[in-house]
C-alpha cells in the first residue's frame, strides 16, 4: 500500500546536548497600573479543579488561562476594573462576574456543568463524521475565523523535568504576527521578554532542548497548519465517529473521535475534535501520537544524540483552543507534553525526562505591525533556553498576564531565588 505519510510531522524536535550557563538579569515596572486577581476555578459539585478554563475582561482582548493545577493570575489595567470577566470551560456554563465584586486573592470561582441535550437544539446534523471533520476544515477561510491580519501577545513556557524533579525552566512574551487562515503566509514571532533557569545538580552527561520555542506551540494550530495534522491525502487513513456531544461557551458542540486505521502502521494520530454545531467551527482538539513504533517515532523528534543512547517517545499528547471575538473564531492556547525514555548501553537503569510547553494569547489587536526584521524575528529553529539570559525576581512579568505556575513550578522558582540571593 502506497503512504502519505511524511515526516513533515516532526516539527516538534528535540536537540540533546548539555545546556549552556546563564546569568541574571531584571526588568521595571509599574504595579500600580494594574491589580492582580488570583484564584481558582472549580466545578460547583464535585469541587474539583478545572485545568485550561478561560478568563477573559469583558470587551477587551485581555485574557489568561488556569493551569493544570486549576488557578489563575489575571492582571487587568486600573482603566478596565469596571469591567466583568468572563469564565468558559468545555461542558460548563459560561459565568459573568463584575471585577468589582472579587477581593483580588483567593478568589474560588465556581462553574456548573451543562445539562442542555444537543437532540433539543435544532440543528443540521451532518450524515457522518468525517463529512463533519471536513466541513469544519473547509470553513477556516470563511466568516466562521478571525482572518484579518492581526497582532496577539502571548505567554510562552517550557518546562523539562527528569523523573519528576524540574530540570529546566523557560518563560517568554512574546508578540505574534498572525497571518488570515485563508493566507498562506507564515505567522512571525518577537520575542519581548524572556528568561530561564537550569539545574545542573539533576542533569546527566545528557541534556534535552526543545527546539522551535514558542513556533512548537503555535504549529499546533492546525487550521493554520494542517500539514501538521490532517491534510486532504491522509484523511482517508483515520477513522472518525461521533462520540457523546457537549457544550462550551452556552454553544453546543459536536465531540468527533478519530484515530488511524488498522492497517496502517507509521504512527499517526488519535483523539477529539470539538466541532460548533451551528457553524461547524473547529473549538478544540485534544490529541496523541501513536508511538507505539519506537524507531519511527524516535525519527520524528529525535535531532542529535549521543551514539551510545537509545532515545524514544513514550508519551506525545496535544491540544489546541479556540477562542471567539465578535463571533469569530481565532487561536489562543495551545500545550504539548513529550515523555521520553533514554536507554544507555551499558548502563542497569535508564533515564525518564518530560518535556512540557504552552502557549495562552493574552491579547489581541485589530492594529497588524509591520512584521519584524528579520534580526528581530525568532526562527522556528530557536532553541528559548539559550535565547534567554537567566532568571530575576517574582515580579519579572511586570503588567504582562501570564498562566500561573503549577505548585512544583512555584518550587523551583522559591528556589532559584534563594539562590540567586545566596550569590
Amino acid at each position: 500500500m502506497k503512504t502519505n505519510y511524511s515526516y513533515k510531522s516532526s516539527i516538534y524536535i528535540l536537540f540533546l546536548f548539555v545546556f549552556l550557563s546563564s546569568s541574571t538579569y531584571s526588568f521595571g515596572f509599574y504595579q500600580d497600573t494594574y491589580k492582580e486577581f488570583r484564584g481558582v476555578v472549580v466545578d460547583r459539585d464535585s469541587k474539583d479543579r478545572l485545568a485550561f478554563a478561560t478568563l477573559f475582561v469583558n470587551d477587551t482582548q485581555i485574557s489568561t488561562i488556569t493551569n493544570t493545577e486549576g488557578e489563575f493570575l489575571l492582571k487587568v489595567p486600573n482603566e478596565f476594573l469596571n469591567r466583568k470577566i468572563s469564565i468558559s470551560f468545555l461542558g460548563y456554563l459560561t459565568k459573568e462576574i463584575p471585577l468589582s465584586d472579587l477581593n483580588g486573592e483567593d478568589i474560588q470561582i465556581l462553574l456548573d456543568l451543562s445539562v442542555t441535550e444537543l437532540s433539543e437544539v435544532s440543528i443540521v446534523a451532518p450524515k457522518d463524521a468525517l463529512t463533519l471533520v471536513k466541513a469544519a476544515l473547509d470553513k477556516k477561510g470563511n466568516e466562521n475565523y478571525y482572518n484579518e491580519e492581526s497582532t496577539m501577545i502571548a505567554f510562552y513556557r517550557e518546562t523539562i523535568k527528569k523523573r519528576r524533579k524540574d530540570a529546566s525552566l523557560s518563560e517568554a512574551v512574546v508578540e505574534i504576527y498572525k497571518q488570515p487562515y485563508k493566507s498562506n503566509k507564515i505567522d512571525a514571532i518577537k520575542l519581548i521578554k524572556a528568561r530561564k533557569s537550569t539545574n545542573y545538580n539533576r542533569l546527566d552527561t545528557l541534556a534535552l532542548k526543545l527546539q522551535g520555542g514558542p513556533f512548537t506551540t503555535l504549529y499546533a494550530d492546525f487550521l493554520k497548519y494542517p500539514e501538521f495534522i490532517f491534510t486532504d491525502t491522509n484523511l482517508s487513513e483515520y477513522d472518525f465517529s461521533f462520540d457523546k456531544s457537549t457544550e462550551i461557551n452556552n454553544k453546543m458542540i459536536y465531540v468527533v473521535r478519530f484515530k488511524q486505521k488498522p492497517d496502517i502502521t507509521y504512527p499517526l494520530y488519535y483523539g477529539k475534535l470539538y466541532i460548533d454545531a451551528e457553524t461547524f467551527a473547529l473549538t478544540s482538539a485534544i490529541y496523541n501520537l501513536n508511538v507505539e513504533d519506537k524507531e519511527l517515532a524516535s525519527q520524528m523528534f529525535v535531532r542529535r544524540k549521543p551514539k551510545k543512547a537509545t532515545v524514544y517517545p513514550t508519551q506525545a499528547a496535544y491540544r489546541v483552543d479556540y477562542r471567539t471575538k465578535n463571533g469569530k473564531w481565532y487561536y489562543g492556547y495551545s500545550n504539548i507534553q513529550l515523555v521520553f525514555k533514554v536507554d544507555w548501553q551499558g548502563r542497569l537503569f535508564n533515564s525518564v525526562y518530560s518535556l512540557n510547553s504552552e502557549m495562552a494569547i493574552t491579547d489581541l489587536s485589530k492594529d497588524f505591525k509591520d512584521k519584524p526584521r528579520p534580526s528581530e524575528s525568532l526562527r522556528p529553529t530557536i532553541i528559548l533556553s539559550d535565547e534567554a539570559s537567566g532568571f530575576s525576581d517574582p515580579d519579572f512579568w511586570g503588567e504582562y498576564n501570564i498562566i500561573e505556575p503549577e505548585k512544583s513550578i512555584e518550587s523551583a522558582i522559591e528556589k532559584i531565588n534563594k539562590q540567586l540571593k545566596k550569590s
